[in-house]
């Protein structure tokens, strides 16, 4: 596949996540990868971190990149987009994930026409277990969208989908290790409570975490059913099951995405 440079306009923790998981997958070479940040001090950490180049002029990066990440907050992509325009390449690719910024919004702030990439990515892309939705504009051929689905590969998992879709992307798949890690947490809560100390209760309750998702992914059973395979008739595990059901774990969850998601349409307005 054809070689590609990559630029990071912001470095923050979501695109060091991105940056640490191309590099330890090898998809990426250190002298193909520039990154720009705000201070001085943000960019001497970036380049001593992962030992990339970095910069603070944001249009250096912009002419360097075949592909150009936006990786900034997302009130501040009209403005970092008018600085750069006439600064990206012609053929560049650019890649938003900011949640609540569609295809139109990026295409409307550039000077000319421009092949766009809007995904939202997570952190887990940290430690190569990432989890990436992306859909496309009409300007972006069959041969970029796969260089970019092997990008988002590099740090995990990849989804294509219809725009129409994104904007409820980070409730399950964005934000929604925040809540797994509360979850973690309240099981390791219950360990100390229990007498476990607090290092093997986080342990123990971040494996069965991850045993479990890994159960879904590799045996492609529904989850009822894997459920259904630990709850012992009148056992331990369907008494606490109830006790959830009882204290609506289920709605709650459901409520809480719908609270991402409205606010991901409002970010939006």
């Amino acid at each position: 596949m054809e070689k590609r440079k990559v630029g990071f306009i912001g470095c923050g923790k979501m695109a060091q996540a991105m940056v640490n998981g191309m590099l330890q997958s090898s998809f990426m070479q250190r002298e193909d990868i520039f990154a720009s940040t705000k201070s001085m001090e943000s960019a001497q950490m970036i380049m001593e971190t992962f030992q990339i180049e970095t910069t603070l002029d944001n249009k250096q990066v912009a002419g360097f990149a075949d592909v150009l990440i936006i990786a900034v907050k997302p009130h501040l992509y009209g403005e970092v987009i008018q600085e750069v325009s006439s600064y990206v390449k012609k053929e560049t690719i650019l890649v938003t994930i900011a949640a609540g910024i569609d295809l139109a919004y990026i295409e409307s702030k550039m000077s000319k026409e421009i092949k766009v990439i809007r995904s939202m990515p997570n952190t887990p892309s940290l430690v190569g277990e990432g989890m990436t939705v992306f859909c496309a504009n009409d300007k972006v051929n069959e041969n970029e969208i796969a260089f970019i689905k092997d990008l988002f590969a590099s740090f995990g998992q990849v989804e294509m989908v219809d725009e129409s879709l994104m904007d409820y992307i980070p409730a399950i798949s964005g934000s929604s290790p925040a809540y797994v890690y509360m979850f973690i947490e309240a099981l390791a809560d219950g360990g100390v409570r229990s007498g476990i100390p607090r290092d093997k209760a986080y342990k123990l309750a971040a494996q069965a975490v991850l045993g479990a998702a890994q159960m879904v992914l590799e045996t492609g059973k529904h989850p009822g059913i894997l459920k259904d395979e630990v709850c012992t008739p009148g056992g331990a595990t369907i008494e606490a099951i109830t006790t959830l059901e009882q204290n609506h774990f289920r709605g709650t969850i459901l409520a809480a995405m719908e609270s991402c998601n409205q606010k991901n349409k409002d970010m939006q307005k």
